[in-house]
């Protein structure tokens, strides 16, 4: 009896792992409101009724995509604002492939679906949440938020200049660490000044 129930707990958590997988890719490719429950269900090789067992419906399966399992709180690391734009420079220059190739999935599967009104909703939750709010609170002050959106915005425009458009800068492949630590010097100069404005 207890080995039906071990074996029903693992086929449970493999079919939720299916079902992000297809979504996430659903989503990366097409905005929310084209995305259908039966167009994940069969990429993932399930029944559309798992999606809604599982995650409650499409918001839930979009907040479960969107929702970064890995590094949820990466944005309260700096625990003072001096500590603030070394960290955020640091971030943009150390950034992993992979780590950096999620962020940019992830970035594009927010954009692709922010115009609909429940994908936009849950982004606009996430973002605040994980990002502005540690971010603002940190800074503090009467323009803390304006700051907080600030730095935010110089980090998504690089990470889109990084990833999207192809545009780095960091490989020089004769001296690569000078470029580097270069390049991290000039970001944490680019994120105080953005934190004096």
């Amino acid at each position: 009896m207890e080995r039906e129930i071990i074996v029903k707990k693992r086929d449970a958590v493999a079919t939720r792992a299916a079902i992000l997988a297809a979504a996430r890719q659903r989503f990366l490719r097409e905005s929310y409101g084209s995305v259908g429950l039966r167009d994940i269900a069969g990429d993932a090789k399930v029944d559309v009724a798992l999606i809604s067992r599982y995650f409650g419906g499409k918001e839930g399966l979009f907040r479960e995509v969107v929702a970064d399992e890995e590094k949820p709180k990466i944005f309260f690391e700096p625990k003072s604002i001096d500590e603030l734009p070394g960290f955020l420079a640091q971030l943009v220059v150390d950034d992993a492939d992979e780590d950096l190739e999620k962020r940019m999935e992830m970035f594009i599967i927010m954009l692709r679906s922010a115009s609909s009104p429940q994908a936009g909703a849950i982004i606009r939750e996430f973002v605040h949440r994980d990002v502005l709010a540690p971010l603002t609170e940190l800074i503090g002050g009467e323009q803390g938020e304006l700051r907080a959106n600030m730095l935010l915005a110089i980090l998504m425009g690089v990470g889109v200049l990084r990833s999207i458009m192809m545009v780095d800068g960091f490989a020089d492949e004769e001296d690569e660490e000078a470029v580097i630590a270069e390049c991290a010097e000039r970001f944490r100069s680019l994120f105080a000044a953005a934190l004096t404005c």
